[in-house]
């Protein structure tokens, strides 16, 4: 390698190329974000990225790390200071995911474990499930996760075979999950389980609390991925698990309509840290561009160079707006699950095109695992996968149609 093209290995402190402005100004967030955006960037600049090789490695961050996430205030960030966290809105959650894509961090399974698992317990838990978990959460000592996903079901969560059957005061649970983050290093599951029997799925479906120490409950390894290598990703396995009836969450049969409540902004989450990653992914190929030399100029002196980074330019400044839009919506209360579908199916596709194009630009060193475009361009191809497929999303959309 020549001097133009550093190694980014385990190790070397995160030099971060400078931010490409978007066509627009920003003006969702205030001072008050920005203080906060200072910190959550050191912590993942410090205690993260030096490590993605290592974590890589095992399949998993360390425990340490979320001690460290919730000693400096990254974790549960938007629940009430009562249960351990910060009280804010949720552009403090968006700032940690955008600072963990910018750094390519995507072994830290925080977004899931504040955003998705926290609220459902925080909307739907009981009292006392609430003063158990969410304090612990928040800390960094419990880690959660929600299995929805079965090896045969997809997308579709009417069909899921995990069955939990009425003993009276507990429930008996049989089933497996797959593709589960934070799996593996889970204290505390939300699963997706068939609770009745009148065979609609949607009104069978319930959700329970089921802890990591539970008898009958085991974990596979975390599954060798094509990207997302540092992300704790398992199978769950429940053989005769006993759960006690203080675990179900919200009311028997309403697990459905409880997950359809919340996908809107587990959908936007997947868009912002789409956006995020698109922007970190370019910001480092505009860099490259203008310090690499060919034929004897930089090769952003290429007129085919320029033109292709202006498009990019233009595809990410229509997401940031599209993004920050949403955002103004949800934090007004009136996002719709529409444009959240819309929002996770442009901007993941458009991840992926400009992942591409960075690469490419990049030549063969792009080409090379140590270099944060070859990693961005396969951790972010299951944007366009999770949270629903972009398949569903545009059935979705067609349906409002």
């Amino acid at each position: 390698m020549d001097a133009a093209t550093p190694s980014l290995v385990s190790g070397d402190s995160f030099v971060a190329p400078p931010e490409t402005p978007m066509l627009l100004r920003r003006t969702v967030f205030g001072p008050e974000h920005e203080d906060y955006r200072r910190g959550v960037r050191q912590f993942f600049e410090k205690e993260v990225y030096p490590h993605w090789e290592a974590w890589e490695a095992q399949g998993h961050v360390d425990r340490a790390l979320w001690h460290k996430a919730g000693k400096a205030g990254l974790l549960c960030v938007a629940i009430p200071e009562a249960f351990g966290g910060l009280g804010a809105d949720r552009l403090f959650a968006t700032i940690v995911m955008e600072e963990q894509a910018r750094v390519g961090a995507s072994g830290p399974g925080f977004s899931l474990h504040s955003e998705i698992v926290a609220p459902y317990l925080l909307h739907y838990g009981t009292d006392a499930q609430k003063q158990r978990y969410l304090p612990r959460m928040a800390s960094g000592e419990f880690i959660g996760a929600i299995a929805m996903t079965e090896p045969g079901t997809g997308s579709d969560l009417q069909s899921i075979l995990t069955r939990a059957e009425d003993k009276g005061d507990h429930y008996l649970l049989n089933g497996s999950k797959i593709f589960i983050t934070n799996g593996y290093m889970s204290d505390v599951v939300i699963v997706v389980a068939k609770t009745g029997v009148s065979g609609r799925g949607s009104a069978d479906t319930s959700l329970l609390l089921v802890e990591a120490s539970s008898p009958g409950f085991t974990k596979g390894r975390p599954l060798k991925k094509m990207g997302m290598r540092a992300q704790d990703t398992c199978e769950l396995f429940f053989d005769d698990v006993r759960v006690p009836k203080e675990n179900l969450l919200g009311a028997a049969g309403a697990g459905f309509v409880m997950l359809m409540q919340q996908l809107a902004w587990e959908r936007l989450m997947i868009a912002i840290q789409a956006q995020a990653s698109a922007e970190a992914a370019f910001d480092a190929t505009r860099d490259y561009v203008k310090t690499r030399h060919a034929f004897g100029r930089p090769v952003a002196a290429f007129q085919t160079m320029r033109h292709r980074m202006a498009e990019i330019q233009t595809d990410l400044s229509v997401g940031r707006t599209f993004v920050d839009e949403c955002l103004k919506a949800e934090i007004a209360g009136a996002l719709t699950p529409m444009a959240a579908a819309g929002a996770k199916l442009w901007v993941s596709e458009m991840c992926s095109r400009v992942g591409d194009q960075c690469v490419q630009m990049h030549g063969g060193y792009g080409f090379m695992w140590e270099y944060p475009v070859a990693r961005s361009f396969v951790d972010n191809r299951a944007h366009r996968i999770y949270g629903g497929t972009n398949d569903i999303m545009k059935e979705l959309i067609s349906r409002a149609l």
